[in-house]
């Protein structure tokens, strides 16, 4: 099926920078556009065009109606699109238009970003998880300012596990607040960006926005607040446990966490891990589950999470091809060493006293 539209003032601005956004159009909705000096012209599946057609119907309407995108949100809005069969444009920046959180309007840019934010609205407790950069905690901390100036909840609790990634700090000087402020810097960036920095340090200074480490949480019930657990993939079992059930009255609980990075000693599980397990089938709370397709930071960091995805798919299958191996070598005992039965004890290369006197 062919197509023509005719090419109304300022539509190029649609095309984005290079037609960036034209072939995420083309590679998503499987069409053919083509520019021309005075029409645009799409080829494809009949559903297909009348798809394409829409959005650029939909596009007019928006910049008609003083609607302005910034920040790469178009393009983002477009991908989206093209994986939301039910999605419009039009519906999409309407939706995102109406959020609202301190001094910024935030739109989610991806469909699972959309689901999350509806989830949040509707569950007291979701749980978000998924790789860097597909905005979990942002979202969430942009939900809890909306619901404070919103007089919805009282204060907002930010807790997060206090564990290195992967290397030791060590002892860190000043006082209680200093030593734990590195470990939660992710959160304050988040509420300086949405509101003033005044008023931040402000409703700090009340603690009517607390920031703790989950350690904190212990033997509180939390009451009229919402309440955020960042890098819950750091927690232990114990710590999991503890803080999903501080939730009190009137109040919203989001956890999220990224199970790809668990910085945990290898001995001990995550918390967040085990929790998916045992809370999947409790009612009132939901599971959102981000990939590499909501990262919203530079366009290599998906890469990069694909690339980490495909090789521990290749090691998780060397690892299942290993057994197999090893089983075809018992097969001919006469080509290898004869193992040492169990019963035996071979000597240490030292002695237990030797041992203790080199000690």
């Amino acid at each position: 099926m062919k197509k023509r539209i005719e090419l109304s003032p300022n539509i190029e601005t649609l095309f984005g920078t290079r037609d960036e956004n034209l072939h995420v159009l083309e590679d998503g909705l499987q069409v053919a556009i083509d520019l021309r000096s005075d029409s645009i012209q799409l080829e494809g599946a009949a559903q297909a065009v009348t798809r394409a057609q829409q959005v650029f119907a939909d596009y007019e309407h928006l910049r008609r109606s003083g609607f302005t995108f910034s920040n790469g949100d178009l393009n983002s809005l477009l991908r989206v699109l093209t994986t939301d069969p039910k999605a419009t444009l039009r519906g999409l920046a309407e939706a995102g238009r109406e959020r609202s959180f301190g001094g910024r309007t935030v739109q989610p840019k991806s469909a699972n970003q959309r689901r999350y934010l509806e989830a949040i609205e509707k569950h007291d407790m979701v749980f978000g998880i998924g790789p860097a950069g597909t905005g979990k905690t942002y979202l969430a901390v942009a939900m809890a300012i909306s619901a404070l100036l919103a007089k919805r909840v009282n204060r907002i609790i930010l807790a997060r596990p206090a564990v290195e990634a992967g290397e030791r700090l060590g002892f860190l000087p000043g006082t209680l607040q200093d030593k734990i402020d590195p470990y939660l810097r992710p959160l304050y960036d988040a509420l300086y960006d949405m509101l003033d920095p005044e008023r931040v340090d402000r409703y700090l200074e009340k603690s009517v926005i607390e920031i703790a480490p989950i350690a904190f949480m212990r033997g509180r019930t939390l009451n009229d607040s919402f309440v955020i657990l960042d890098e819950a993939q750091n927690t232990t079992s114990e710590q999991m446990k503890m803080f999903v059930t501080r939730l009190g009255f009137n109040s919203k609980a989001v956890i999220t966490g990224d199970v790809t990075q668990i910085d945990l000693p290898s001995a001990r599980r995550s918390g967040l891990l085990e929790a998916v397990d045992i809370l999947k089938k409790v009612e009132g709370l939901t599971f959102i589950y981000f990939d590499e397709s909501d990262v919203v930071r530079h366009h290599l960091v998906q890469r990069i999470i694909r690339a980490y995805d495909e090789h521990k798919t290749r090691a998780a299958e060397d690892q299942m091809s290993q057994p197999e191996s090893r089983s075809n070598g018992k097969s001919h005992p006469a080509s290898g060493p004869s193992p040492v039965p169990e019963t035996q004890n071979p000597k240490p290369a030292v002695s237990p006293a030797r041992t203790q006197a080199d000690e």
